[in-house]
Order: structure tokens, then sequence, then C-alpha cells
């Protein structure tokens, strides 16, 4: 397996830089909701193959395969999280600090964030394995005192 160099913070905060330049000149074109609407499918296509991506770095494409691969998400402190459940049917945690959120904010792009970042992870799982899946109610990102992540099979209920 290839280990991420960077931290998936460090290469977010990267990518904002690139993406806010380009959503002011997109939004001033094609209005808000066009713009937003393109850069959210272009967000979960990319997620979409990270899974599959991460899919073929695992040592399976259970939830337990899934979770060895959290490393990079989580490298300097970029999530502070309370493990609720980690088995073979369940994945369950909730985030009770995020320095994406935090990142997104300073940047000026704190309406994006969800966008950019919590987006991505549903179409992730559906990537990886698309018998997974996430179910998550709120987000940091969004308001909310934490972000609440379900990741069960979709057989599992």
């Amino acid at each position: 397996m290839t280990k991420q160099s960077i931290s998936i913070l460090e290469q977010r905060r990267i990518e904002a830089g690139v993406i806010k330049p380009l959503m002011e000149a997109f939004e001033a074109e094609l209005g808000r909701e066009k713009s937003r609407a393109i850069l959210s499918r272009v967000i979960k296509e990319q997620a979409r193959e990270k899974g599959r991506q991460m899919a073929a770095e695992a040592p399976d494409t259970t939830l337990a395969g899934f979770a060895s691969l959290k490393e990079p998400w989580y490298r300097d402190g970029a999530l502070e999280m309370d493990i609720l459940e980690e088995s073979a049917d369940r994945y369950d945690f909730n985030v009770t600090r995020c320095r994406y959120a935090e990142m997104y904010r300073e940047m000026g792009l704190g309406d994006l964030g969800f966008i950019l970042s919590c987006d991505r992870d549903a179409t992730r799982i559906e990537g990886f394995n698309p018998e997974l899946r996430l179910k998550r109610t709120q987000t940091i990102m969004q308001g909310s005192d934490c972000c609440d992540f379900r990741y069960s099979r979709k057989d599992q209920d």
C-alpha cells in the first residue's frame, strides 16, 4: 500500500486555495447555484474514484478494511473523534472537532466546506464498496456540535 505523503487536511488546503478564485469567477459567470452544483458533481466523482483506489489498497473491502485506511484523514490532529462501534457490521463515530471546518472558515470558504470535504464521504464509501453506506445527519461544517458518522452494510439496519 502506498502511504499518503501529506495529510488530507493539507491536501484540502492546497485544493481550496486553487478552488476559491475559480469559484468566484464561475459564480460571477454562471451564478452561485449552477457553479456549486457543478463543483459538487465533480467532487463526488473524485470521491467515488478515491474510494475505488482505496479498495485496491485495502486488505479487504469490509468496514474493517475501510477503517484501516483512515490515518491520512486524521493525521496532524485533523479530526478529534469518539469511536462508538467498530465491528464487522458497523463503524460508528462522532467527530467532536473538525480542523477541516476551521480551515475552510479561516480561508473564507466556510460556505463551501461541506461541498469540498463532507460531500465526499458517502460517495467515497460507495466507490470503496457499493454494499456499504454512510448515514450522517449532522456536521460541524454546517453548524452542529459534532458530525455523526454511521457506516454500515446496506443489508444492516
